[in-house]
């Protein structure tokens, strides 16, 4: 596992990210660690993206499960109404 060190960390970022830490009961480094693997993609959660997107394009692109149009709210609510 590679090692990674930072200098000239202003003084105010360190302290938001040592009382960040604290309230997360974790060290400094603990706390770099999980905010770089929230924000950082890896090549594996790059490609679980594209996958996601490719998915969704083709929930997009497939023909609706039901035949439409649909009424509008406006016309459901007067339908509602007249009951």
């Amino acid at each position: 596992m590679a090692t990674l060190y930072v200098e000239n960390v202003p003084d105010d970022l360190y302290k938001a990210l040592h009382k960040q830490a604290r309230e997360h009961r974790r060290s400094v480094a603990a706390e770099v660690l999980k905010i770089l693997q929230q924000c950082v993609p890896t090549q594996a959660e790059l490609k679980r993206r594209w996958e996601l997107l490719e998915r969704l394009k083709e929930l997009r692109d497939a023909p609706p499960l039901s035949p439409g149009p649909f009424p509008s709210a406006e016309e459901m609510i007067r339908e509602d109404r007249e009951r």
